[in-house]
């Protein structure tokens, strides 16, 4: 969306204030409309249909909290910015709960009011973008393929807006998450929502290569640096040069060439493999690991150092198990994706068998379970039969001998069913932990003593 076609509504019964908002942003492309009061503001909203609200909580005819719920009741997806006078104030807190993207304090700083805004229109754009997936899924006999990120659950969300606050900044962003989750369609979605997405972007799996590999693919080497280097040629970092570089699997990455990307993230020069030019570049980096980096740190696997500069922005990506109603819109994308000109169904009863699996492969096995099924199926409907038999027995017999056979305490095997029948309640409840407690009839205080042990 350019922003000639991006229009906000901005809602303040000062007049002074309205007027500066419109002459601050009117340069800038946004096309703003004017309301007074809440009355006014809930006509135009309805008529308009802006793409953002700029509404102030003191109304004089109707409470700005009012006028929130009555513009979420027309158009849900709305991104809403509030002015409070207090940022502590409860109905600033209350604004939040009810669906405001953002508060902002009066008086405030020109440069936060203008990045808040842009984030709350990036924002739309991954909404948009997920809406877009979801029509498709539904209504299309095709779907759209490259790196759009498929998911409506709260922890999905919860990642889209993440990311559109942090596209646009420079700093480095550390991706975790199980392997199989799509931290790497995290990272393409950061790049292609960024001021970076027409400049270079490259990627390497870091647990691909032999180090030698991996030092020379990252940093390039001279001619003749070893055997087989011909001609001398340029490292990742140099091609990306004013882009962005995606580092997978950093956590694969050895200390020997941690040390030199090191260097990189802290602006100072390196050397190509065999070279004794210092050789610098300006580059945003992006890094994924399917293990918790600072566990590895304390492990002495990884630099503590380097750990801190990456992790700057955290980004978390749940596994499948956890992203409670995702895995129906995955299965009907992977069969769009993979039945081609057939028309494929899956049965009720297979979905549910899916749904009680744990995924412990995530995004990636279940879209090797959906693809094989319909390379194997003799018809055009996905039953039981055709699904691995590991995905589909009874998951509520667990082989509880098996797991202390392969090391297992009991306390660490009663903790695991503990942690999984809070986090399965804490996802049946949309984590609230008064309605969880009741649920499991245990003391709130015990539920909130076991969550924080096992942040």
């Amino acid at each position: 969306m350019d922003k000639k076609e991006k229009i906000i509504l901005v809602v303040d019964d000062e007049s002074s204030i309205r007027r500066n908002i419109s002459d601050l942003l009117t340069p800038l492309g946004y096309k703003i409309l004017l309301a007074k009061d809440g009355t006014s503001a809930i006509k135009i909203f309805s008529e308009r249909l802006p793409g953002l609200v700029i509404l102030d909580i003191n109304m004089p005819d109707i409470n700005g909290l009012i006028v929130l719920e009555q513009i979420k009741a027309i158009n849900k997806d709305v991104q809403v910015i509030v002015f409070t006078a207090f940022g502590t104030s409860e109905r600033a807190i209350k604004a939040m709960k009810g669906g405001a993207y953002d508060y902002i304090e009066k008086p405030f700083e020109l440069d936060e009011f203008l990045l808040i805004v842009e984030r709350a229109f990036q924002y739309n754009s991954l909404l948009a973008e997920v809406k877009k997936l979801r029509t498709l899924v539904d209504n299309s006999d095709s779907f759209t393929q490259g790196t759009s990120i498929i998911g409506k659950s709260q922890k999905m969300q919860e990642i889209f807006k993440l990311i559109g606050r942090v596209a646009n900044d420079d700093a480095t962003i550390l991706i975790q998450g199980e392997s199989g989750t799509g931290k790497e369609l995290i990272a393409d979605a950061i790049q292609r929502h960024s001021g970076l997405h027409d400049k270079p972007y490259v990627k390497i799996n870091c647990g691909a290569l032999s180090e030698s590999l991996l030092e020379s693919e990252i940093f390039g080497h001279e001619k003749g640096a070893f055997t087989g280097a011909f001609t001398q040629r340029k490292g990742l970092f140099e091609i990306a040069e004013g882009g962005t570089v995606f580092l997978d699997e950093i956590n694969s990455m050895p200390h020997s060439l941690q040390v030199k990307l090191l260097r990189v993230l802290q602006k100072q020069p390196f050397f190509r493999v065999g070279g004794d030019k210092a050789v610098d570049v300006n580059v945003r980096i992006l890094a994924s690991s399917n293990k918790d980096i600072k566990a590895e740190v304390e492990k002495g696997n990884f630099r503590e150092d380097l750990y801190y500069r990456l992790n700057v922005i955290s980004i978390n990506v749940p596994p499948l198990r956890e992203r409670d109603g995702d895995m129906i819109l995955l299965v009907h994308h992977f069969i769009q994706k993979y039945s081609k000109d057939k028309k494929v169904v899956i049965s009720p009863q297979s979905i549910k068998k899916l749904k009680n699996y744990n995924w412990p492969g995530n995004i990636r096995e279940l879209e090797n379970v959906i693809h094989s099924a319909i390379v194997t199926a003799t018809s055009d409907i996905i039953d039981i039969e055709k699904l691995p038999e590991h995905t589909v027995k009874d998951m509520n017999r667990i082989d509880y001998i098996k797991m202390i056979d392969e090391g297992m305490s009991l306390n660490e095997l009663i903790e695991s069913v503990e942690k999984k029948i809070i986090n399965d309640s804490l996802l049946k409840f949309d984590n609230n932990q008064s309605k969880t407690a009741d649920y499991l009839k245990i003391n709130r205080r015990f539920l909130y003593s076991r969550l924080k042990k096992w942040s």
